[in-house]
This record gives structure tokens, sequence and C-alpha cells, in this order.
């Protein structure tokens, strides 16, 4: 147990270092455009300190987003690594590689790490670095407390994980097994301190969301140039719009529920006891935040989808108008929906029904988003790069998560499947066939303007097909397992086989394993193609890389890297400023 645990802390320590390596050497690397200023190529910066002090004290807007990005990478890596322990564990049906503590506590950090420290932060990497420039606006509006909002998240990635690095420590501090969710009296019980380093990390992700939240609301308000207006903001920035009025209300009340655990976990307060307000009471201020994180994250993909995907299908947006008020509906609903997730915890039928008619209602308006997707590649001129298969994947993907989700929508239906792992393949068909899969295609469609070169093609759809395949394999056995009542979050599965089906079951979950795998060999590729490619990939010299100008879809974060390139080339025009303008005009 105590190799294992040393392994495990090494194994975990070397990716941060490895991280911190990256960052430290990327100033080194062909990187034109990050600063809206040309990088020397001796490794300086213009107007910029050079190494790493470039990277702690920057207030730039791309260089925030690129910090957002490698940290988002960073916690998708990390998460990866922690389910790649725990599918060789359930490759058998007893406790084989690791005690169920150590399962408990994986379960947990992956589940965290993915919605918290990869999710939200990947999101804002995507929107720090674009939305500035598809807005026509310099920088965003506050950049010192844009600057804060990002370095709040590695303090807090250190707590979340601190346990993980304590265990060979022997010094009763260990990583957190309350499951992502927290449910009291479990996360209240666990004496632990592990836990309550984590709620203090998870509390510092919730801050920095809710700065970051409020500095996208006021960029998009007071930002815009003249020529931007409310009939003509692009897609992807109406959903940022949409996300951060989401976080403003709910992220607040995460951190509200937080700060009474711990009040509950170490001064012996009341809050969620049986003599106060009571276990259920975390269940509801925890979904009340947690339905609308999953929009948190899914509407900016959409976005994402929404503006990449035309690009590669010649046309515009089939309903522009609907797919924004499908945007700002889904906003408004994910509030009135949070009880669907307590239909087994004795709530009153009536309310039981009232949830069940709002979770079904939220359903119209994602399904508007999907029949415009569809409706845009209708006799469209369809290029299957990379970013238009992300999108295609993601679509399909969205088709199986949506409907599933329909179901689980439905009283009857939801107390049957809620404890099976008929919710996780469905909640992962959402939060890795959608919300990665978008996001790939993002850094595939944008990797020229962020790095100035082309990254290997064949590689990245390489990646799409294993990504693609094991997805489906691993979260359709998740769907399958569940409808054979296999039990969640459970660390082992050795029942009588007289009373369930053990051989089937045991199928299933090898298959969710080699599922794993083959999505674990394509991240792989990606990592590998991204680095190499970043570092010494075809240079970029057409400022219109993916052809869109032929059919009149050239986007305004192009046109901008079209001034960056002519300027860097020599030209007579005078290096643009942050928000695309010639200098002598923005001063």
């Amino acid at each position: 147990m105590a190799a294992e645990q040393l392994a495990l802390a090494v194994l975990m320590g070397a990716l941060v270092l490895a991280a911190f390596g990256f960052v430290a050497r990327v100033q080194n690397w062909h990187l034109p455009f990050v600063g809206g200023q040309r990088v020397a190529t001796d490794g300086g910066h213009a107007h910029k300190p050079a190494g790493i002090t470039r990277w702690l004290t920057t207030v730039d807007h791309k260089d925030i987003g690129i910090l957002y990005g490698i940290y988002g990478v960073i916690a998708f890596l990390w998460g990866g690594v922690a389910v790649m322990f725990m599918r060789f564990e359930l490759w058998t049906p007893g406790a084989t590689h690791m005690s169920t503590e150590m399962y408990n506590a994986l379960l947990t950090s992956h589940g965290i790490t993915m919605l918290f420290l990869f999710g939200t932060p990947i999101i804002a990497a995507f929107a720090n670095y674009f939305v500035p420039l598809l807005i026509g606006a310099d920088d965003m509006a506050f950049p010192r407390i844009n600057a804060i909002a990002f370095w709040l998240l590695p303090p807090g990635a250190i707590l979340i994980w601190a346990g993980f690095f304590t265990m060979p420590l022997d010094i009763g501090v260990g990583p957190a097994e309350t499951s992502w969710t927290m449910y009291t009296p479990l996360s209240v019980e666990q004496s632990n301190a592990g836990v309550d380093l984590m709620l203090l990390g998870l509390h510092l992700t919730g801050v920095s969301a809710t700065m970051g939240a409020i500095n996208f609301i006021a960029t998009i308000f007071t930002e815009r140039s003249d020529d931007v207006t409310w009939a003509n903001l692009d897609i992807f920035s109406w959903t940022i719009l949409t996300q951060s009025g989401i976080i403003l209300f709910a992220f607040p009340l995460l951190g509200s529920a937080l700060l009474m655990l711990l009040l509950d976990r170490n001064f012996g307060t009341l809050f969620f006891a049986t003599e106060g307000g009571g276990p259920i009471l975390w269940q509801h201020l925890f979904w009340f935040f947690g339905h609308p994180e999953v929009y948190i994250l899914v509407l900016p993909m959409m976005g994402l989808v929404s503006w990449i995907l035309p690009k590669f299908a010649g046309r515009k947006l089939f309903g522009f108008k609907f797919v924004v008020y499908s945007t700002l509906a889904i906003g408004v609903l994910s509030f009135g929906v949070w009880a669907h997730h307590m239909f087994g915890s004795g709530i009153d039928p009536r309310i039981r029904a009232s949830f069940m008619a709002t979770s079904l209602a939220i359903a119209i308006p994602s399904a508007v988003k999907t029949f415009n997707w569809i409706t845009t590649l209708w006799n469209g001129n369809i290029r299957l790069t990379a970013p238009m298969l992300f999108c295609l994947g993601f679509v399909a993907n969205f088709v199986i998560g949506g409907i599933t989700g329909v179901f689980l929508a439905s009283v009857p239906v939801n107390l049957l499947l809620h404890e099976t792992y008929y919710v996780v393949g469905h909640f992962h068909y959402i939060v890795m066939g959608m919300i990665a899969f978008a996001g790939f295609g993002a850094i595939y469609y944008w990797f020229p303007i962020v790095t100035g070169r082309m990254y290997n093609r064949r590689l990245a759809k390489a990646h799409f097909w294993l990504s693609m395949i094991g997805s489906n394999i691993t979260f359709f056995a998740m769907l399958i397992a569940g409808y054979l009542e296999m039990p969640r979050r459970y660390a082992t599965y050795e029942f009588d086989p007289n009373l369930a089906p053990l051989t089937e079951v045991t199928l299933l979950h090898q298959a969710m394993t080699v599922g794993a795998v083959i999505i674990a060999v394509g991240t792989l590729l990606w990592f590998v193609n991204v680095v190499w490619s970043w570092k010494k990939g075809t240079e970029v010299t057409d400022p219109d890389p993916w052809n869109t100008k032929e059919y009149g879809l050239h986007g305004r974060e192009f046109a901008w890297f079209e001034q960056q390139l002519a300027a860097t080339d020599g030209g007579d025009e005078e290096l643009a400023t942050d928000g695309g303008e010639p200098a002598d005009e923005a001063q």
C-alpha cells in the first residue's frame, strides 16, 4: 500500500513538474502573435519581460488565454491518469491493484478535476484569447482582474490534489474520499484534513470563475467596437455572455455551501446535521449549482460548434437568432431542473412532477440547436477537416447524451436507473463526447492563429477517430451496464451471479477499459501533435488557412491574424493592437 501511494504521488508530481517546465520554456518557441506583437526569435518579447517573468506578470488577454489552456490541459491529463487507474482496477470484480479507499480518492479527484479544473478553465482559455478579437476590443475590460482570476487557480488545484502528495508522508492528511458531489453526512464525518484542503481549493476556483464572469460581461457590454452590435455579435460571444450570467448566480451559492460544510466539519455547526438543516439541504444547495454547472460547461462549447461548423459547411449558421434565443432559454431554465438529481430522496411527488416537466422542457432549446446544425450541413460544401470532424462528432454524441438525459428526466425511469452506470454513461457522453470534442475542434481550428504554424493533419484525424471510437465503446457499455443495474461509484462488483449477470457486467467493464485505452492513445497522439507542431510545424503564411473567404465566412479573428501577418512580413502597415486596429488609430 505504501509503495502504491508513493508511486502515485511521484507520477502526479512528475506531471506537475513537466507542466512547469513547459511554461518555463515556452518563451523560446515560435509564438509570433501571442501577445498581439511579434515574439523575438532570441526568446525575448517586444515590450514584455523575457522568460518566466513574462508569464507570471502578464495582463495580456492572449497570454492569459494560453495560461488557462496549459492549466486546463494539465488538469485533463491528471484526471485522465486517475480514471485509467480506476478502469484497470475495474477489469476484474474484486479489489486487485488498489484499496477501495484509494479508488474512492481517485473517483473524487477525477470528477472534481474534470469539472472544476479542466472544464471551466479550458473554456476561459478560448474566451480570453478570442472574445476580445471577435468583438474588436483591445483587451478585457479589467486586465488585472483577469490575471488575478487565473492565478487563483493553481493554488486551488494544489489544495485539491494535496492529499495525494502527502500520502507517503504519513501525517494523517490524505486525498478526499467524498466523491465529487461531497454528499453529507459522509463529507462531514470524514476526519481526513485532505477534505478541508479540497473544499478550500474548490472555493478558490469558484472565486476565480466569478471574477472571470464579471469581466466577460463587462467586456462584451462595454468594449465592443462600433460596428459590433447585439444584432451581429458572434454566437460564441453570446454563449460566453450567457454562461457568465449563469456563473454569477450559481457559483456564489456553491461558495456559501462549501463554507457551511467547512463550518460543520471544523466548528460543530449543524447546517447539514439531522437536528439542523438536514443532509438533504446539501443536495438542494449543491444541485442548484450543479445542474447549471453542466450548462456553464456545455453552452460555450455549443457556441464553438456553432461558430466553427458553418466554416466547413460553406454556409452561414442556419437560424442564427433561434440559436441565440435557445441559448438564453437554456440559461434561464437551467436553474429550474436541479431536483431531478433528487427524485429518489423522498421529496414530495408534486414537486417531483414539476421538476420532471422543466427537465423535459429544457430539451427543447437543445433540440433547436441540433436541428439548426443539421440544417446548416444540408446541401453544404462539407470539408472533413479535423475541426469539422470534431464538430460532427460533437453533434452525434450530443444526440445520444441528450436523449439518454430525456429518459432520466422521467420520474419512473429515473428511479430505476439513477444509481446505476446509465447515469455515468449519459454524463460522460456530455462531458467527454461534447465538451472535450468541441475543445479539440477549437484547438485545431485556431491553432494557426495562436502558434503561427499548422498541425499534422493526418495525426489530427487519427486522434478524432480514436476518440470517437473509444468514447462510444466506453460510454455505450456504461449505458448497457446501467440497464443491467450495475451500481455506480462502486470499487468492486463481486455480487452473487445467481442474483445478477456477473459475467456480462464483467465483460462490459472490460469493454469500458478497452475503450478508455483507445481514448488515451488518441489523446497521446493529440498531445504529441500539438507540442511538436507548436515548435516544428509548417509556418502559416496564408491569412486564410481554412479558405473561409471563398464562402463569405471569414471571421474577425482571422482578419486580425491577417493584419499580424502583414505586419510581421515587413509590410507598410503598422503593427496592430490587440483589438485589430492599426496602432496609430488606436491611440
